[in-house]
């Protein structure tokens, strides 16, 4: 074995034990929407590792949802910068070296739209999502999305479009650990959706859209990818074109 591949075998296993995160909390504009406010999260803090499986939706299937999940809906000016805050797990303690994750869990950090009749509504099957918001990996530097994210202590900022309509929606937002995904199922998928009701949206674009499951495939080389060796020279985050 390779330095370089012991060294990246020592960090996959380092971070096995203490892995993991939850989307947890949404600022609009910077102002605090309260904790599991809005958002559909699971008590439990694993990742989803079928990308055919529904639970890559919004999650809440093999790691069901705290209960009783929130009925609020978020208004969300069209325009406004959004921040996700991300922890470890519900109920975050002080002083955890894994909070906001474990920093082995390298990768991008992903969000999507999809519009719907009513942001609480159960079924989250059958939309159709549009990405908004893609960080991945900046090779000249080595640094990846959730290393930002894990330097401003959890927060992952971001603006909803001012071009789309009006209306309810829910925000996929996710995170693509990929310690572990040199071979499918590898790579480990973190998403929470949170509930928006987005106002003043000019409608002038309809976005392109897909779908969960479908989205991605596991051959796809932004989720089987070796990120240790070769060093890589580019990163295709998984989704639609970009």
């Amino acid at each position: 074995m390779t330095k370089l591949s012991a060294l990246a075998a020592a960090a996959i296993l380092a971070g096995s034990a203490s892995a993991h995160t939850i989307f947890q909390k949404l600022y609009v504009n910077g102002v605090d929407q309260g904790e599991l406010v809005g958002i559909r999260a699971p008590d439990y803090d694993g990742p989803i590792t079928d990308v055919t499986s529904n639970d890559i939706i919004c999650n809440g299937g093999i790691n069901p949802y705290h209960q009783p999940v929130s009925q609020a809906v978020i208004n969300v000016p069209a325009g406004a910068t959004v921040t996700a805050e991300w922890h470890h797990t519900l109920n975050q303690a002080p002083g955890d070296p894994a909070d906001p994750i474990d920093a082995s869990h390298k990768g991008p950090i992903i969000s999507y739209l999809a519009k719907v009749p009513n942001a609480a509504q159960t079924d989250v099957t059958g939309l159709e999502w549009f990405k908004i918001y893609e960080d991945g990996l900046t090779v000249s530097t080595a640094q990846w999305a959730v290393d930002r994210m894990i330097a401003n202590a959890g927060k992952v900022s971001f603006a909803i479009p001012a071009c789309i309509e009006s209306g309810q929606y829910l925000l996929r937002h996710e995170i693509i650990a990929l310690h572990g995904a040199s071979t499918y199922p590898g790579a480990q998928f973190y998403m929470e959706c949170a509930q928006l009701n987005i106002v003043g949206g000019s409608g002038a674009k309809t976005p392109a859209t897909v779908s969960f499951p479908g989205a991605y495939k596991g051959s796809d080389p932004g989720v089987t990818v070796n990120i240790y060796y070769p060093p890589l020279a580019n990163y295709t985050i998984p989704g639609e074109l970009h």
